[in-house]
This record gives structure tokens, C-alpha cells and sequence, in this order.
């Protein structure tokens, strides 16, 4: 446009020299006084259309120029390929004939396309809440082969990989966390974990420790959490959560292998009550329980447990738990059905008498340490002693049950998405506490995992239990194995905010 007003201007100075040259030619015949008239309003008319045409082109650069200044700042500083082509166009007619795109629509649509690309996509679940809170959500499913075949698919002495030659589903979780954060002024907390799955099942499935367990089934964990202002901090939680007896925990992301030990199967899975934790210095941390009993929401007796024990880390790769528990876990009431007063389903019972009042002890120790980077090793031993009775009475038997052993552990991060972990324990069982038989169980674990990214691994294992009396189901009635050898694959998914173990 600015080109074809230019082309205006001198046309007009051209016009306006021939005039003045023809003028300078008739000047020689002695022009009449018409003619010299005709002439200057000639001139008049041209200056006319100069300062016109002047007029016009100074205000199409002013408007060009602030439309500029106004798409400036979202012009990048190394124009692309598409803007350069763009700004060509502006200064006329492309190559290929195509008519000039205005300024405007030029760059505003090489400025605009990449912030609509590049806007980010909303969270597909909430993480974080107001206030610090996390929530997290976990799906761990599993294939299982079991050699022997068993009938029914069922596989003894495992606590949550049960059934062979099924897609079964594990469990899957929904935990709120709110963390005490002192520093921000907040000494209070409270967690909460819904779990669902055949977990929940191995869990809360015992009537014997658990008069109603449907009540309470799904709640895996919930605690309410105070720091009290002494020392170094004293933290109190009340309600329900996870035991810290033996090394191994609910959620399979944080274990070395898919499978649980047998002192995992065994040992309490958690407690309720209240439990206090206090930080003698950097290097050791006290803790003390008061609770209704093992695995148990509501209590079968008026004894309430109690654990003692504490966490040291002598050194910084070396982290050892040692705890000991105290319980009375025998029942002094039985179910009934001559209630006459209306209660909840579950709390019509009579008393046993006499009540068996004998004593369980447990002492529980494991140990990890931090070889090198990549390395880790653990080890867990454990020692439990139930009496029936305190102090027999004629014709009954004082004789305690013991289960006792240890489980070694090995984990190798060969690169940042595998790893290789391996798990070999003995569990002595005399009395039948935990399998129902005096036997000898041993058990080697071999895990290979694979980790997709933060929030989806797969773990493949092989794992053989074996036994020193025939235990083990096999695809014949009747028949029973020394051993179980199995293959597993395991996928677990999770997403949340909350960082590290759950």
C-alpha cells in the first residue's frame, strides 16, 4: 500500500515537470493572459494532490506503526519460519500469487497457536488438598501359578497372593493423609486408610480376634495425631493403625518382594488403641503402646496390651527396630443367643468360666542397612511365647506354644527402572500357633521388578515354601505336599501426594 502511494506522489511531480516544460516551451510564443491563468490553477490543482496524497501515506505509517508496537511483545525474538513467511506476504504479493495476509491476522495467529498447544491439562484425581493434606490411591492386582495345582486354586500360609491360576485383585486403597507440621503452627494430623480387596479379607477375617469384623473391615487404618510440646516432641496417636511388628508392611510398592513372609502372615497385621513416640535425640526414638489386643478393633477381654520399643540409627545407613510385646489375647466371652435387651448384631455374649488368663510375648528385632547406593540389606528375627493358662489347674496343660525364627533380606538397583530383590526365611512352629501343625517352614523369594515410571511397576517372583511334614495341597484329595512352588506377576499403580512410604 505504502509502495503504491509513493508511486501516487512522483507521478504527480512528473506531471507537473512536463507541465512546467511545456509552459518553458510556449513561453517563446508570448503566452496570452488565458493561458498563463490555465496554467496557474494547473499548479494549484497539483499541490492540492501532493499535500493530499501526503497526508494519506503519513497516516497509514502511524496506524502500521502502532499496530506493531502493539503485537511487538508476543513476537518471538527468533521469528519462526511461519512468521518470517507471514511478514514477507505484508510486504506485498508472494511469489506464488497469493494475496498479502494483513498484519494482524498474521501474527497473531503464530503468536497464539503454541500457548493453546502448550496450556496444561488438569489433574485427572485431586493430590493435594488445602491446608497440606494428600489424598492417594493404589490398585495392586496379581496372576499366580502354583505348580502343585491345588484344589481350588487355594494356597496355604500366604497372606495376600491366596489363590493360584486366577486374575485376582489384591487390593486397592484410598488414603488421606494431614501430617502434624509444627513449624507451620499445626500439631495435630489424622490419616485414614480404606482398603478393599482380597487384603481386607486376610486382614479383618478372623471372628476368633475379631467379634464384628464387617464394622470394621474396610478401615485399614485411622488414627487421629497430637505433637505435644515436650522435649523434642512427643507424638500421640489414638484410633487404629498399621503394627510395627516385623519388617514388612500393607503396600507393595514399598517392599523388596511381591509376596509376604510367613512372620508378615503371622505377627499382628495392626492394633488399636493408643501409642506414644518420643524423640530421645537424633539417633533414638522411644515408643510405648496401650491397645485393645492383635488384630483386634474391639477388645475379646477386659487385658489391654501393651508394646515397648524403640528405633536407633547408629549410623547413617544403618536404621534397627526393637520391640517388645506383652498380650493376653484369649477370649473371656463367647457368643449367645438369649439376649433380651435389643443390641448390635454381635454383642449378645456370655461369660467363659473360668477364662483362660495365660500370656503371649513377643520380641521382634530387624535391622537394615544401606551397603551401598544401590545395595540394601535387612535382617528380622522373632521370638513368641503363648501360655493358654497362667497357672494350670488339674488335668490342663501349662505347656507354651513358641514360634520363632528370622527372614534375610537383599535388594539391588541395577538401574534406575530395575531391580532385583530376595527374601530366604525359617519359621519354627511348634504347638501349630501359626500353621495349625508343628512343623518346620522355610521359604526363598527371587523378585525381579521392573518400574515404568513413578506411580506403575510390574514384579515378577519365584517363590518356593517347603516343610518338613507333608502340609501343602496338591491337585489330589488327600494328598499333601512337603512343598508349594509358585510364579507370580504383579502390577501395582498408585498416585498421590503424599512422598515416600504410605
Amino acid at each position: 500500500m505504502r509502495y503504491f502511494h509513493s508511486f501516487l506522489f512522483f507521478s504527480s511531480f512528473a506531471v507537473l515537470f512536463t507541465g512546467l516544460a511545456a509552459s518553458a516551451q510556449t513561453a517563446v510564443a508570448a503566452p496570452t493572459s488565458a493561458e498563463v491563468e490555465e496554467l496557474r490553477q494547473t499548479v494549484r490543482d497539483l499541490a492540492s494532490r501532493v499535500s493530499a496524497l501526503e497526508a494519506e501515506v503519513h497516516k497509514e505509517h502511524s496506524v502500521a506503526a502502532t499496530e506493531m508496537a502493539t503485537l511487538r511483545p508476543a513476537v518471538l525474538t527468533t521469528p519462526s519460519a511461519e512468521m518470517r513467511a507471514s511478514v514477507a506476504s505484508i510486504e506485498g504479493v508472494s511469489s506464488s500469487g497469493v494475496a498479502p495476509v494483513p498484519v494482524a491476522v498474521a501474527v497473531a495467529a503464530s503468536t497464539q497457536a503454541p500457548a493453546t498447544q502448550s496450556a496444561p491439562s488438569p489433574a485427572l484425581l485431586p493430590t493435594q488438598l488445602p491446608g497440606g493434606a494428600t489424598l492417594n490411591y493404589t490398585f495392586d492386582g496379581y496372576y499366580d501359578y502354583d505348580f502343585n495345582h491345588p484344589i481350588g486354586r487355594v494356597q496355604y500360609l500366604r497372606a495376600y497372593d491366596v489363590l493360584s491360576n486366577a486374575f485376582s485383585i489384591n487390593q486397592a486403597d484410598i488414603v488421606f493423609a494431614l501430617d502434624p507440621d509444627v513449624a507451620a503452627g499445626r500439631r495435630y494430623g489424622v490419616r485414614l486408610d480404606l482398603q478393599f480387596g482380597q487384603a481386607t479379607e486376610t486382614l479383618q477375617g478372623s471372628p476368633q480376634n475379631e467379634p464384628r469384623p464387617d464394622i470394621y473391615r474396610n478401615i485399614f487404618q485411622v488414627y487421629g495425631t497430637y505433637v505435644v510440646p515436650l522435649g523434642k516432641g512427643l507424638t500421640v496417636d489414638v484410633g487404629k493403625w498399621a503394627s510395627s511388628l516385623g519388617i514388612e508392611g500393607n503396600y507393595t510398592k514399598d517392599q523388596v518382594n511381591y509376596s509376604r513372609s510367613f512372620f508378615f502372615d503371622y505377627l499382628p497385621f495392626y492394633h488399636a488403641g493408643v501409642r506414644a513416640t518420643y524423640k530421645v535425640s537424633d539417633k533414638l526414638t522411644a515408643n510405648y503402646w496401650l491397645v485393645n489386643g492383635t488384630d483386634q478393633s474391639e477388645p475379646t477381654n477386659s487385658f489391654k496390651d501393651e508394646l515397648f520399643g524403640f528405633t536407633a540409627q547408629p549410623a547413617k545407613s544403618v536404621l534397627w527396630n526393637f520391640n517388645y510385646y506383652l498380650g493376653q489375647d484369649h477370649p473371656d466371652t463367647a457368643p449367645a443367643t438369649n439376649c433380651t435387651a435389643p443390641v448390635q448384631p454381635g454383642l449378645c455374649l456370655q461369660a467363659i468360666n473360668p477364662a483362660p488368663d495365660g500370656k503371649q510375648h513377643i520380641f521382634d528385632s530387624y535391622v537394615t542397612w544401606n551397603a551401598t547406593p544401590k545395595l540394601s540389606l535387612s535382617l528380622e528375627g522373632d521370638y513368641l511365647i503363648s501360655r493358654q493358662w497362667a497357672n494350670a489347674l488339674p488335668g490342663e496343660s501349662s505347656a507354651p506354644s513358641h514360634v520363632d525364627g528370622g527372614a534375610a533380606y537383599a535388594r539391588y538397583q541395577l538401574t534406575p527402572k530395575m531391580a532385583l530383590g530376595g527374601r530366604t526365611e525359617y519359621l519354627s512352629d511348634r504347638g501349630g500357633l501359626f500353621s495349625g501343625t508343628t512343623q518346620a517352614l522355610k521359604e526363598f523369594t527371587g523378585t525381579y521388578e521392573y518400574k515404568f515410571g513413578e506411580g506403575f511397576l510390574t514384579r515378577v517372583e519365584y517363590r518356593r515354601d517347603w516343610s518338613n511334614v507333608p502340609f501343602f495341597l496338591t491337585n489330589k484329595p488327600g494328598v499333601l505336599s512337603a512343598d508349594q512352588p509358585t510364579l507370580t506377576v504383579g502390577m501395582v499403580w498408585w498416585v498421590g501426594g503424599k512422598q515416600g512410604p504410605w
